[in-house]
């Protein structure tokens, strides 16, 4: 009897901790507020300008008036939560003739919030958000441009995600950024990328959300439940001698901000069931950029989370009518619930990474000709078990896994390494998983 009660405990347990779900992320998802989002997203429209090279003496006007807006919502936040974010700015002089849409010395100035871990505080999850805003001239920054959808909404969710998380502890820290100089060449991201490798952060990834707002496309598609994750697959850092290995081993589509885009998709089907992330195999629109590049450029995990139908019309437009078409980024094209949704998105996204242990860094694979897949990798600080991943070829998510306890390595009996994909997740006291680490080592 004791025995069956013992096995009905372990089992009770093993239920609980890894069926996925985690009461404090519906607490996060039911705490987001349109409201709030609606009342920042009008105080930034407000400033008229947000281009990077607008006044910034005005407290009314100008990009000058917008960040230190924003860093005073961060300060209150603090405030509110017994000063738990570090508030500051960081800038770079951007000289003129730097690029083309630099036609005057410029500080790029940076707003950022931190909230510090308790046990790993070197350690960084991001959500960004733009605060620059332009018209159909780059170079033009001083017409009105309120740049509602790109991007105050991102900038109102990264403001939001502060004030719901800094309700809760995490053993890792999270970062919560507004970046200036996004559309005069994604200056603000390539400064604090530099600025994070000179600090030696480690960062787990960056979420850059541009444009959340909008649910009605130029192609007359409207949905409020679609978004995309774009994520590139291998970071353009990987040595030749990594390249090579690729080529014979697999893993095309499995770089650390592929994984990153997996781990979204996957808590958003968890946790928001309703939503439809739809993970595109690309750093970002066609011919496009966005402020995750700087730090894959450097090397860190990065990904855009963004609405899924654009609408041209209200992109980087003079605000006017022609031929009946109502031209311009202006407040009333941004919906807000969606907006709330994918800042919920982000939220749990931040929060289930930053409970989570960090993941193993060296994950090794064998078992070529033979019958089974065979895993070893590095134990892990926090971590209390770890979970091996596995997929066909073809899918583009981690579809099978199991738990295979508080040990460093596994054989997975019956699973030919030729047919599937592999990685591994470390997973922490309340079941919250690292990002999948696809094998970086081969043995034999």
């Amino acid at each position: 009897m004791k025995k069956f009660y013992a096995f009905l405990v372990i089992s009770l347990f093993t239920a609980t901790l890894f069926s996925q779900t985690e009461s404090r992320l519906y607490e996060i998802i039911e705490a987001v507020s349109a409201d709030r989002i609606e009342k920042d997203v009008t105080t930034l429209v407000s400033f008229g300008t947000r281009h990077t090279l607008s006044d910034t003496i005005s407290q009314t006007r100008g990009i000058g008036a917008a960040r230190r807006w924003i860093k005073s919502k961060f300060d209150k936040i603090s405030s509110d939560c017994n000063n738990c974010l570090d508030v500051f700015y960081q800038k770079d002089l951007v000289k003129k003739g730097d690029g083309r849409r630099i036609v005057k010395d410029v500080w790029v100035v940076n707003v950022l919030a931190v909230q510090r871990g308790t046990k790993f505080p070197n350690r960084f999850i991001i959500m960004s958000g733009d605060i620059d805003s332009r018209v159909s001239d780059p170079n033009n920054f001083t017409s009105d441009s309120p740049g509602a959808n790109d991007n105050a909404s991102g900038m109102a969710g990264a403001i939001e995600a502060a004030r719901v998380l800094s309700k809760y502890q995490f053993e890792s820290s999270i970062i919560y950024v507004g970046l200036s100089g996004e559309e005069q060449g994604l200056y603000g991201g390539k400064g604090l990328a530099a600025y994070a490798k000179e600090k030696g952060w480690d960062i787990v990834g960056v979420l850059n959300n541009d444009m959340i707002g909008n649910i009605k496309g130029v192609d007359g598609v409207i949905s409020n439940r679609d978004f995309r994750i774009f994520s590139e697959p291998v970071p353009p850092t990987e040595t030749e001698d990594q390249r090579r290995a690729r080529r014979f081993y697999g893993g095309e589509v499995d770089g650390i901000s592929r994984q990153l885009a997996r781990y979204v998709h996957k808590t958003t089907k968890t946790y928001m069931p309703e939503m439809n992330p739809m993970l595109i195999y690309r750093l970002d629109r066609f011919g496009r950029g966005g402020h995750h590049r700087p730090f894959n450029d450097a090397g860190f995990a990065g990904i855009r989370i963004m609405e899924a139908h654009e609408n041209y019309t209200q992109q980087h437009q003079d605000i006017r009518v022609e031929d009946g078409i109502a031209y311009g980024d202006v407040l009333e094209h941004v919906n807000f619930d969606y907006a709330k949704k994918l800042t919920a998105v982000n939220a749990i996204s931040l929060a289930s990474i930053a409970w989570a242990p960090p993941a193993p860094s060296t994950v090794e694979i064998g078992g070529i000709v033979e019958p089974s897949a065979k895993l070893k990798w590095n134990k892990v600080d926090g971590a209390t078990g770890y979970k091996i991943y596995w997929r066909d070829t073809t899918s583009p998510t981690w579809d099978h896994y199991k738990y295979v306890g508080d040990v460093t390595e596994h054989t997975l009996h019956g699973i030919v390494i030729d047919n599937y994909l592999f990685g591994v997740a470390s997973v922490g006291k309340d079941g919250h998983e690292s990002p999948v680490v696809f094998p970086n080592k081969v043995f034999r």
